[in-house]
């Protein structure tokens, strides 16, 4: 995608700083620099007023992630790149088949990427597909998925930019796998939903202090990649490295904090990409120091806790479990107070 919009060395690209590393690696490919916005509190998509104050002369897209399967704010965001007559990309790894209105994630921007990763909704083993209804940028995503430079004289292609042909192609199996999946979408994804959809009512139902279940925006559908819920550790004085240590000895597959803030990677933080001179950061005075995000980093290091909605076949009864787990370490939370896990 970062390729056929035409990426120059020095574009800026506005990403969020919560979300898979391949989200921020992919302008590096081009010599574009990554630009890292903070994210929703609530919905932990990439927060627009963020981004509003970070565009500027060199911006050349935006990259929206529908993180843990609920939209991000699409349209809005889609009204602020044509604005400024720049791109806008979707992420839609994790929330294949949840809308913002009447609109799927992932047709919403110029262009939408899918995976069919292993451990998505749907998979074919590895790899993934972007979708587009610009004639232009879906021939430039063919011709850079398979060696462009081989073709582009006799296609006649005028626009030489980037078309530098990677071997990116979809396997004829992986792609009969990939068929069949989508046969069973609806199902799949439905199944995530109503787990998700049932992990809340039931959390709820506890009416446990301290603890935010997934929000939904009344315009949205959310698809649960995974089910994250917000945990106030002041509530209890109790760490939320304990909360999940007790939740995971009582069998629920929980994780914490999900990924840190990508810009406090090493590879942003010693600012080493492509080659050992420092390109494409060499020119750029693009800041990454702690504390550009302070929600993302709040998220990561003090409250998310989550369920990976896709790596298991939850059952109804297992998903009742779960709920009851989580009520039976809440039931006995003072106790994880004084409890210091091993680092």
């Amino acid at each position: 995608a970062m390729g056929a919009i035409g990426l120059s060395p020095g574009d800026e690209v506005i990403v969020p700083a919560t979300t898979m590393s391949a989200t921020a690696m992919c302008p590096l490919i081009y010599g574009g620099i990554p630009v890292f916005a903070d994210i929703e509190d609530d919905t932990f998509s990439i927060c627009v007023k963020n981004v509003k104050k970070l565009i500027n002369k060199k911006t050349k897209a935006i990259i929206a992630v529908n993180l843990f399967g609920h939209p991000a704010e699409l349209k809005k965001l889609r009204k602020l790149a044509n604005k400024h007559k720049i791109y806008l990309i979707e992420d839609n790894a994790q929330a294949i088949m949840a809308k913002e209105g009447k609109d799927y994630c992932g047709t919403i921007g110029h262009i939408g990427v899918f995976s069919l990763n292993y451990h998505k909704h749907i998979h074919s083993g590895e790899g993934g597909i972007c979708t587009t209804n610009d004639d232009y940028l879906a021939k430039r995503l063919q011709l850079i998925r398979n060696h462009a430079e081989a073709v582009v004289e006799d296609a006649k292609v005028q626009d030489l930019v980037n078309l530098v042909g990677f071997n990116l192609r979809l396997t004829e199996l992986s792609a009969v796998i990939a068929k069949e999946q989508l046969k069973k979408l609806s199902r799949h994804v439905s199944k995530r939903i109503d787990f998700g959809l049932k992990m809340c009512e039931g959390v709820k139902s506890l009416k446990i202090r301290g603890i935010e279940t997934p929000k939904i925006r009344s315009d949205c559908t959310h698809s649960f990649y995974n089910w994250v819920i917000k945990y106030d550790e002041k509530k209890y004085g109790v760490k939320r490295a304990n909360l999940v240590k007790a939740l995971q000895c009582e069998g629920v597959p929980c994780f914490s904090g999900y990924v840190k803030p990508l810009y406090l990677l090493p590879i942003f933080q010693k600012k080493i990409a492509i080659g050992n001179k420092g390109f494409p950061f060499n020119v750029s005075s693009v800041n990454y120091d702690k504390g550009i995000c302070p929600t993302a980093e709040d998220l990561f290091e003090n409250k998310i806790v989550g369920l990976e909605c896709c790596a298991y076949d939850y059952s109804k009864n297992t998903q009742k479990k779960i709920v009851n787990s989580i009520e039976k370490v809440f039931s006995s939370i003072e106790k994880l107070k004084d409890i210091k896990l091993k680092e």
